[in-house]
């Protein structure tokens, strides 16, 4: 079996002076790779056995069991349809981040190590069960000294160095990636592992989300936003691997029996969220990357709680305009503007024929038999915007159109957004309904 590559280019991307080497990984990382080959090999010799290449279902499986790294790369697929097929892409839907929880003594030694305190010294009380487990870190509910309800987000145990592995392992990845798209660029893979790397590096790092939740309630402030809100860090209980913040009560915003029980229209609220959202693509320095129903609550006074910012993309505002530009032309049906934003906003090694494209995406809404996109969304079987953009990005990759993180990221959310209103506010159309300004703060 060749060596596993070390990737340098990635390395520098660590937070400064929390560098992990992957020669210094010693007895953990060691383990972790003996894990991840026993995870792999009966799979892997299973397929070659049967020559064949894995289907969707048992790819995700495999992801799933391997963890972390793999998890969040599997859900980089679930919103990637310009890099990957309809049927990958539609099976890591489901891809799920939901692990066990790590013991309350583990968390407890994390926790006062990170802070340098006994727990007492800093919580007047601390619940011992936590409220959520995913695979970077676990959530309990608790009280400061000083007063006041707090979330306290901890970092499981290994986790930086458990990505880190993983990147070393990439050799495999790879493969599996290949066993996919079998035609994809080399160097497309490559920039692909890099965004994700230093995209779940930075999960980790809680100083940068506790400073994105600062900035993103100073654009809450200035822009005289009453209507959503961000819960407060604070510093003084937090570390790299700690976070504590204001505790927010409220649900999620889909979950309709606990709204339709306070009386509150979850409609109202989603615009509110969506016209935040949209504005902070142009008065943020970031967006909020990972806005699924978990991280939308509805507080029972009406307001939005946008929750959880180790996930944020920032984004030129020509991409945004193109961005824009892509789904208004899905909108109007004009297949040239389709054609033309998908090649500004897309990376490409070769000049695209405007004039070829314009004609592929024209035959595949001809071949959906749509005249308006409410008739183009009934005709994706239920699969909406989700489905619809899984064919244009078959199409873009015809072209060798990649779409870059931010986009990805842009798309990911989009689809959210379409589900939301399918859910809250059906028949109400996302980019000509007056309630919602798709290029608020222009």
């Amino acid at each position: 079996m060749p060596a596993f590559p070390k990737f340098k280019p990635l390395l520098p991307s660590l937070s400064a002076g929390r560098d992990v080497g992957l020669a210094e990984l010693g007895l953990r990382g060691s383990r972790r790779l003996l894990q991840t080959v026993a995870t792999v090999y009966p799979r892997a010799l299973k397929w070659l056995l049967q020559w064949r290449q894995p289907t969707p279902a048992e790819l995700r499986e495999l992801f799933e069991a391997l963890g972390a790294t793999y998890i969040k790369f599997g859900q980089f697929i679930a919103s990637s349809p310009s890099l990957f097929p309809s049927e990958y892409v539609e099976e890591f839907q489901s891809c799920l981040d939901q692990t066990p929880p790590i013991p309350f003594t583990t968390v407890r030694q994390i926790v006062e190590k990170e802070l340098g305190n006994p727990l007492e010294a800093v919580f007047a009380s601390f619940e011992t069960t936590a409220l959520a487990s995913a695979s970077i870190a676990q959530v309990h509910a608790a009280r400061l000294a000083s007063g006041g309800d707090v979330v306290v987000k901890v970092q499981k145990p290994g986790v930086r160095e458990v990505l880190t592995t993983d990147m070393n392992t990439v050799y495999l990845l790879t493969r599996l990636v290949e066993l996919i798209t079998p035609n994809m660029d080399r160097d497309a893979v490559a920039g692909l592992v890099a965004e994700m790397y230093q995209s779940m590096i930075d999960e980790c790092d809680f100083i940068k989300e506790a400073e994105n939740l600062r900035v993103f309630r100073e654009f809450l402030a200035a822009s005289g936003n009453q209507q959503v809100i961000a819960p407060k860090p604070y510093l003084q209980a937090s570390s790299a691997r700690v976070l504590t913040m204001e505790r927010l009560y409220g649900s999620a915003l889909t979950d309709t029996a606990v709204i339709d029980s306070v009386g509150i229209d979850p409609g109202e609220s989603l615009f509110h969220a969506l016209n935040t959202w949209f504005a902070s693509l142009t008065q943020c320095p970031f967006f909020h990357a990972d806005l699924h129903s978990g991280n939308l609550l509805l507080l029972k006074d009406g307001r939005v709680g946008f929750i959880d910012f180790g996930m944020v993309g920032r984004i030129q505002p020509e991409a945004w305009q193109a961005m824009f530009s892509l789904f208004a032309g899905v909108s109007q049906q004009n297949y040239r503007m389709m054609a033309e934003a998908m090649v500004t906003v897309g990376i490409t090694r070769e000049a695209v024929d405007i004039d070829a494209l314009t004609r592929d995406i024209a035959a595949l809404f001809d071949g959906l038999n749509a005249m308006d996109p409410a008739q183009v969304l009934e005709n994706r079987g239920g699969d909406g915007i989700n489905g619809l953009m899984n064919d244009l990005g078959n199409i873009a990759r015809n072209y060798g159109i990649r779409f870059p993180r931010a986009f990805t990221m842009l798309l990911k959310q989009f689809l959210y957004f379409d589900r939301y209103v399918e859910l809250l506010a059906p028949g109400v159309d996302l980019f000509h309904d007056e309630r919602i300004d798709l290029m608020l703060g222009r």
